[in-house]
């Protein structure tokens, strides 16, 4: 590959690109040796990545990894239709074969940001439509998401308690009560949410990952509580799972919580 002409940007590119990959942030020093760089650039760089906050720093851990502005970029591709473009009738066609209405959602700081809504027959209008924002905590579209995220980018996003909305009255309120809400999409593979957003009204969800396993896009199906069966809900999540699976492979990701 021909030499860069302007080398400070190709390395700061180098360096996101690198970040990017990663499960969490990672030492400066490891930075550099991964990209065969001088470890003074890779400090230079990443102070002004910092600055412009498209790096976060952890200092007690002495590491670095993406931060808020670079969250941005990502959902700034969303935004520009190509993601929405692709999932749109991949989601028409599940909301056909369930009778309930769906939509794409994509992580925006801590928000929610709904790209894609098909509405079912016959059924309400919900407060997802597209271009509104919502709490990626209380959403499950949201929760599917966040819970992609390595601890230190989640953590983040949410480092004290005036981080968390509340709409309704309901959890979670706190890091530690976020945290459990996570554990327990990650066990299994969906994510839920129950009146959180309004009331008699529930989702569950899925999350869709791009090629190096960070949450791309969130898959959800809302319904009025009394159309679907709590019982049945891990059923529709596979049924969903299985358009996540297909939107990541359009994409070239892969889907999932592992």
């Amino acid at each position: 590959m021909a030499a860069s002409k302007v080398p400070a940007a190709d390395n700061t590119l180098r360096i996101l690109s690198h970040l990017a990959t990663q499960r969490g942030p990672v030492p400066a020093s490891s930075i550099a040796t991964a990209l065969g760089l001088p470890r003074s650039s890779v400090y230079h760089l990443l102070t002004v990545l910092t600055e412009r906050g498209f790096v976060l720093h952890l200092p007690e851990e002495r590491r670095y990894g993406l931060g808020l502005a670079a969250f941005e970029l990502s959902t700034g591709f969303s935004r520009q239709e190509p993601l929405s473009r692709i999932g749109r009738p991949l989601l028409a066609g599940l909301v056909d074969r369930l009778g309930e209405s769906g939509h794409l959602a994509v992580l925006h700081g801590r928000d929610v940001l709904y790209i894609a809504e098909e509405r079912a027959p016959r059924r309400p209008r919900l407060v997802t439509d597209v271009g509104i924002r919502l709490p990626g905590h209380l959403t499950a579209s949201g929760r599917a998401l966040l819970a992609t995220l390595p601890p230190a980018q989640l953590r983040a996003l949410y480092p004290d308690a005036e981080a968390f909305v509340d709409r309704n009255g309901r959890p979670p309120h706190s890091y530690s009560e976020l945290k459990t809400i996570l554990n327990r999409v990650r066990h299994d593979g969906y994510a839920t949410e129950d009146g959180e957003v309004t009331a008699d009204f529930a989702s569950v969800a899925v999350s869709v990952r791009d090629h190096v396993g960070w949450p791309a896009a969130g898959i959800a199906i809302t319904f009025p509580r009394g159309n679907v069966p709590e019982a049945t809900w891990p059923e529709l999540a596979a049924q969903i799972s299985e358009v996540a699976t297909e939107l990541s492979r359009r994409i070239r990701g892969r889907t999932g919580l592992d």
